[in-house]
């Protein structure tokens, strides 16, 4: 019998957290860390990162930075190789990085189509085969958790939002993690997903000033944004032995937004 303490503990444990180094990402770096994992965090920008393990440290996080982006295909194995170097195994691998666009769909660009479902799904399914066939598998034991989106539950409706790719690549993560949890159970590796709702970050910037903040943070039943620790909880659960009887699951932390949508 484990305490709540150790179940929730991630001494010894390592973390790939891509799309580390502000906002989301970074908010589960802090709580995968403060449990005492080793983070490798990545996005494409170094001085961001610089900043990022800086921080990290500050806290007393071992934290290391590779720079590479995951939207390209190519960069994938280089920078799982990197990782698997500064780790030696990882036990938890958070798919985060993510892009949007707004656009109608009658005008949407095929470049900006692309750009979107490169770095949402694509990269997902690269990184996670090429870290579960290298590292996981081989060890049966893993934790896969990916951001997706409670975009990726509904459409938009008249909300003003125009994000057809945006919203068809979140709704893809969640059947991606649906159908990996399905196959990889067999080999002890965890798979879920979290749908954020609105939260403050630079994706969300535009979109929260053209629809209002307030007015956004209004349709939610607890009358409220995310804030900087509102997916801590849900991650570490995914990440730890607390959660290890759950996979295949996406679990929205939208403050109620869409328990009401219709």
């Amino acid at each position: 019998m484990h305490s709540i303490q150790q179940l929730f503990d991630l001494k010894g444990k390592t973390a790939v957290i891509t799309g580390g180094s502000r906002g989301l990402g970074l908010q589960i770096a802090e709580a995968l860390g403060e449990q005492g994992a080793s983070l490798v965090i990545t996005s494409r920008k170094q001085d961001e990162l610089d900043e990022a393990v800086a921080h990290l440290k500050q806290m007393g996080i071992a934290a290391t930075a590779i720079a590479a982006d995951l939207g390209k295909a190519e960069a994938i194995p280089a920078f799982v190789t990197s990782a698997l170097g500064h780790l030696g195994h990882v036990d938890i691998l958070v798919n985060n990085a993510g892009a949007t666009w707004g656009s109608p769909a009658e005008d949407h660009p095929l470049e900006a189509w692309d750009k979107v479902m490169n770095l949402n799904v694509r990269s997902i399914f690269l990184l996670s085969q090429a870290i579960g066939k290298q590292s996981m598998i081989p060890r049966r034991s893993g934790r896969i958790i990916s951001v997706a989106s409670i975009a990726g539950l509904g459409g938009n409706g008249a909300s003003g939002m125009q994000t057809i790719a945006y919203n068809t690549s979140k709704a893809a993560v969640i059947n991606f993690t649906r159908t990996l949890a399905g196959e990889w159970g067999q080999y002890g590796i965890t798979v879920n997903a979290i749908a954020p709702g609105f939260f403050p970050s630079k994706m969300t910037r535009g979109l929260l000033e053209k629809l209002g903040a307030e007015e956004m943070a209004e349709r939610a039943p607890l009358r409220r944004l995310g804030d900087d620790e509102d997916l801590k909880g849900a991650a570490l659960l995914f990440a730890s032995n607390a959660g290890k009887h759950i996979t295949g699951q996406t679990l929205a932390i939208d403050g109620g937004v869409s328990a009401v949508l219709s």
